[in-house]
């Protein structure tokens, strides 16, 4: 498995694979051992397991189309089946050097063309790294490992599709072909994930979300920034509520920031210039004060000029004077602002507007703030990557004493959440840092990130929640949690952050006044347990296949009465009237349409209850419920139902 320099894993990384990567690994070998039996010339570079499968990058004059995956499949089954062993050698640096100017490496024997990708990759093999081969029958290729024993461990396995990669991820390197695959234990689990992608399909809410007309994007408005038309805001009101109630109860306090602020500020916090490609470019702008300072010279200038201030120069040296002051003018720095790619510094500003006393902590400010992320245009997929996003975030600043009630609080928030929304599989994702990398990758401050990832550890093992820790992904500033959930269908989501801030409060010189009347820097836990609407409600989508519990229907209620007598339709007007003064999102179907066609739009339209009026109804002050899903429950008193759909809405029951 070759890697480019910035995604390269330590030893001590690749040896924590799980055993699914450890087999998805070699099922890339066996799938270049299989393209180089057929095409003896293709010239490989890198080949990981991923999230979902594998892949190989591969430059090859024949284009790989999926015409070509039975042929590369047969010949993977064929050497599984011989059950080669995968064999490590040790080699030193110069060894591997002349195996690739032969052609060697990733290749099948000898060849006239040096393997040039592999060459390159040993070039950047830190020196005294230990370098190793792998071979597989005939196939050896620069590999660090790890793998299963034998090509027959590997299961089940199928080819997916064939993408374009730039080789090392940049733009001015060769464009290489990435043929992709996923493998399993046995047969029953890759066709399990394949009856899920089908599933996954008829769920993608780019495709539910256009046709309940939940958001758009328009190019006017651009690329990856989502409209949300009225039913998808109910979307997002309905979530914008409960965090808001939830945090309430929790005792967090609600503030608001503008969507843009001064370069000066990400400097300080350290956004930029590590985060500037992740950022919209800045808006150059005249100094405003500098501004008015420049008029006042301008004028002062003017005034002075007829006072013999310029005396000896005639009108034309004068004007050009003036033009030479306006380009000392046009030359002095500009203000540049940027938008807000996170909210995190504007609160903290927040804190450090006002003094700060022991007392006033923990402090827990929440936001739903908007932030802007110029994610690469190939990067973006409907709401699942955007450039615009509403973020449900706070920042809880408190004393090392407090941390680890305040942390298992966030904890106890996310478990609310997955109960209400009926996720039943999640798991934390625990990211620390590489003490080789600090300086550079990571706030270089050894002995905090190892005090606050214990402190972190030690609240995950107390509190009994699943968790995998995995190092080198943490933040810049210290340990972060991800939160990983897995949808009604079995798809995993990362949905949301949890992170320990000990670096930028004191880079803003946040402190408060402690017992003993010093100054102390407080910690800072970064939270999102709904992550952003946008993400969110692409898993909701997903999730419940668009069929949203009542109280985040779009639609809840629809009334349907069967015809168009004037009683009829009065009587479903008063019931309308009487939901909606109770806050429910209650339509009516007043058209001329026969029952079986209200019936079939409004569960195309995936409305959760419809109320079904007939003459009976009317007669007995009742009426017939339907439900999305589970069809006709029968008719029941009026008052019983909306008493009923009220309780149901208010408790927020699945």
């Amino acid at each position: 498995m070759a890697e480019t320099q910035s995604e390269r894993k330590t030893l001590e990384q690749r040896q924590q694979m799980t055993d699914l990567e450890r087999l998805r690994h070699s099922a890339a070998h066996v799938l270049a051992t299989a393209i180089l039996e057929i095409w003896p010339q293709a010239q490989f570079a890198a080949g990981p397991p991923v999230e979902n499968g594998f892949y190989y990058d591969l430059d090859l004059d024949h284009r790989i189309t999926p015409d070509d995956f039975p042929k590369i499949e047969e010949a993977m089954k064929r050497i599984t089946k011989a059950n080669q062993p995968f064999e490590r050698i040790v080699v030193s640096r110069e060894e591997a050097l002349e195996l690739g100017r032969k052609g060697r490496l990733s290749a099948l024997s000898e060849r006239p063309e040096p393997s040039r990708f592999k060459l390159d990759i040993v070039e950047g093999i830190p020196e005294g790294e230990e370098i190793s081969l792998y071979k597989n029958g005939e196939f050896i290729d620069l590999c660090a490992g790890p793998h299963v024993m034998r090509t027959r461990n590997i299961g089940a396995f199928k080819l997916t599709h064939v993408a374009s990669a730039y080789y090392k991820g940049d733009e001015r390197n060769p464009q290489l072909q990435r043929v992709y695959g996923t493998a399993f234990k046995n047969k029953t689990e890759l066709d399990a994930y394949f009856t899920m992608l089908e599933e996954a399909k008829k769920r993608d809410h780019r495709k539910l979300g256009k046709e309940l007309e939940l958001f758009t994007f328009d190019d006017d408005v651009g690329p990856g920034l989502p409209l949300w038309l009225p039913r998808g805001t109910v979307l997002i009101e309905e979530l914008e509520r409960l965090a808001k109630e939830t945090e309430f109860a929790a005792g967090y306090e609600r503030v608001r920031t503008p969507h843009l602020a001064r370069e000066n500020m990400y400097l300080t916090s350290g956004h930029l210039p590590y985060y500037a490609d992740s950022m919209f470019p800045p808006m150059v702008l005249p100094d405003e004060h500098g501004a008015q300072r420049d008029e006042k010279e301008r004028n002062q200038l003017r005034e002075d000029a007829p006072k013999g201030e310029v005396a000896g120069y005639d009108d034309a040296q004068v004007d050009r004077l003036f033009e030479e002051v306006e380009k000392l003018i046009a030359a002095r720095p500009a203000d540049r602002y940027y938008l807000k790619a996170m909210n995190c510094p504007h609160h903290h500003k927040i804190f450090g507007a006002v003094p700060r006393s022991y007392r006033d902590l923990p402090l827990r400010l929440a936001e739903y703030g908007t932030c802007y992320r110029y994610e690469q245009s190939g990067e973006l997929l409907g709401l699942m990557r955007v450039r615009s996003m509403q973020m449900n975030d706070a920042h809880i600043y408190c004393t090392e004493e407090q941390f680890e009630e305040e942390f298992n609080a966030v904890n106890a928030m996310y478990l609310k959440y997955f109960k209400i929304f009926g996720l039943e599989k999640y798991r934390m994702r625990f990211s620390t840092h590489d003490p080789a990398k600090l300086g550079q990758k990571y706030v270089n401050e050894p002995e905090l990130w190892l005090k606050t990832e214990e402190m972190v550890r030690r609240v995950l093992i107390r509190s009994g929640i699943d968790y995998v820790e995995v190092p080198d992904e943490g933040a810049f500033y210290g340990p972060k949690i991800d939160v990983q959930v897995w949808s009604a269908i079995g798809r995993e989501f990362t949905i949301a952050t949890n992170q320990v801030d000990f670096a930028v409060p004191r880079r803003f010189g946040l402190v408060y006044r402690d017992r003993d009347n010093t100054e102390k820097t407080p910690l800072c836990i970064h939270r999102a347990p709904l992550g952003t609407h946008e993400r969110f409600i692409a898993f909701l989508i997903e999730h419940y296949a668009a069929n949203f519990p009542l109280w985040l229907s779009p639609v809840q209620v629809r009334i349907l009465p069967i015809g168009t007598e004037e009683p009829l339709v009065d009587y479903a007007k008063e019931i309308q009237a009487e939901l909606r003064a109770a806050g429910v999102r209650a339509e009516l179907d007043a058209t001329s349409d026969n029952i079986k066609g209200k019936v079939l739009h409004a569960e195309q339209a995936k409305v959760h209850t419809m109320l079904v009026l007939g003459h009976r109804d009317l007669e007995a002050g009742a009426v017939s419920v339907r439900v999305h899903g589970k069809g006709n429950l029968g008719a029941r008193p009026r008052g019983e139902v909306v008493a009923d759909l009220l309780a149901a809405i208010r408790e927020r029951r699945p």
